[in-house]
């Protein structure tokens, strides 16, 4: 080989490497921006959500708040930098205050999943089978190149088994002190009827939050929560939890007075306030909000019932509608004065419900829902089972045991404390 030929072979490799790196650097930073606007798009779609929440000056009370210090994730290709996007709520505080937390960059990741856990991810993120291998070549590297399609369908068919598992657990060793019970209604694209799938979590006695149930239910009826109820007693749970949260609409409370009558009711004020602002006219929703904290957010029922009486007096003779829709619940809207003070801000709404569901909502319009029913019930399985692990324990769980024991609590203290 001659010294020519030799320069050549060099300069050939030095060209080959260096059109590598150009490659890994434009796929590094494909991935990069990718990553920016995914969560670009999660805080808009949280801001979205929140849009209707305004401070009594008439300005947005969730707004966005710049950025997080910059963040390195460790990724197959390569290091990325992003800034996960701030949220603030102007019109609250501390525990009260709406939190924005993202579900694709999780609070304490550094580096990117394994494959066999990264594909799962990106599906239930909303990305379609048909962008997998771009998607996943552009995040993992050339490792990528043989996965396709056809691995998804065989993830989704273990899915469902996973899912029918789930559903057959033992649970005669489990008692839940709380559960907050909902209906979630997706769309089906081969299917005319919206769906109705119904959502039971519940805190055991060491206050830490589970997934209970989940069923395709018809329009959140009595029969379809009768048919939860009685499969959880099957599957060995014995003792009724101590309250359950839930909107006042559902056909749950009529099946639990028949199944699980000790339980306490508390209807969601989340709910609640979306019912009586429904028949107010838009230009004073704001007062009207600020005038039902003051019922909800006070120290004792008895200042809860005070505001209660102010809120109908001020409110009645011109909307008599919404006066009713919320004296029709008095009772059971105060509910949670009953239990300890340190768990209020978990009973007084269906939030870990809807927190959760916001995630899969999100994929849902991204995706225009999921083709059958059953492929939507096991969609939402697993986008609950992942959000599960990052639900935070109620406060003061120490309490939770107690009021599992019957302590009885008198405007959020015990009694031999009130």
């Amino acid at each position: 080989m001659t010294n020519d030929t030799t320069i050549t072979t060099e300069t050939r490799m030095e060209e080959l490497l260096t059109a590598r790196k150009a490659i890994d650097l434009l796929a590094r930073l494909g991935a990069q921006e990718m990553l920016q606007k995914a969560l670009e798009a999660e805080r808009a779609a949280f801001l979205e959500r929140h849009a209707d929440l305004r401070l009594e000056s008439g300005h947005q009370r969730v707004v966005g708040h710049g950025y997080h210090e910059p963040r390195t994730i460790l990724t197959g290709a390569g290091p990325l930098e992003v800034k996960k996007p701030r949220v603030k709520d102007k019109g609250a505080k501390g525990e009260e205050a709406i939190r924005f937390s993202s579900w694709i960059l999780p609070r304490y990741l550094r580096r990117s999943k394994s494959i066999d856990e990264l594909i799962p991810w990106l599906y239930l993120k909303g990305v379609s089978t048909g962008d997998f291998s771009e998607a996943l070549q552009a995040l993992v590297g050339p490792d990528a190149k043989g996965l396709s399609a056809n691995v998804i369908v065989k993830l989704k068919n273990a899915w469902n088994e996973e899912f029918k598992d789930w559903g057959r657990r033992d649970l005669s060793e489990k008692e839940y002190v709380y559960v907050w019970v909902d209906g979630i209604y997706c769309n089906v694209r081969l299917d005319d009827d919206r769906q109705c799938i119904l959502v039971m979590m519940g805190a055991t006695k060491d206050g830490k939050k589970e997934l209970l149930a989940i069923r395709d239910g018809y329009r959140e009826s009595e029969q379809s929560w009768k048919e939860i109820l009685l499969d959880l007693k099957a599957r060995g749970l014995k003792t009724p939890p101590k309250l359950a949260t839930g909107d006042g609409a559902l056909g749950f409370w009529a099946a639990m007075t028949k199944l699980w009558p000790t339980t306490k009711r508390q209807r969601c004020w989340f709910h609640k306030t979306g019912n009586v602002l429904n028949a107010m006219p838009k230009s004073i929703q704001s007062k009207v909000k600020s005038d039902l904290h003051e019922i909800w957010l006070a120290e004792t029922r008895e200042d809860a019932e005070k505001a209660f009486d102010a809120f109908l007096r001020k409110y009645e003779d011109k909307y008599p509608k919404a006066a009713k829709c919320l004296s029709k619940d008095r009772d059971v809207l105060l509910t949670f004065y009953d239990f300890p003070a340190a768990h209020w801000i978990h009973l007084r709404t269906t939030n870990p419900i809807e927190s959760t569901f916001a995630t899969v909502r999100l994929r849902h319009r991204r995706t225009k829902g999921s083709g059958t029913r059953q492929a939507s019930l096991v969609m939402v399985f697993k986008l609950t089972q992942a959000a599960e692990k990052n639900w935070r324990r109620l406060n003061k769980p120490t309490l939770v045991l107690e009021v599992a024991r019957g302590t009885t609590f008198i405007n959020g203290l015990k009694r031999d404390a009130a």
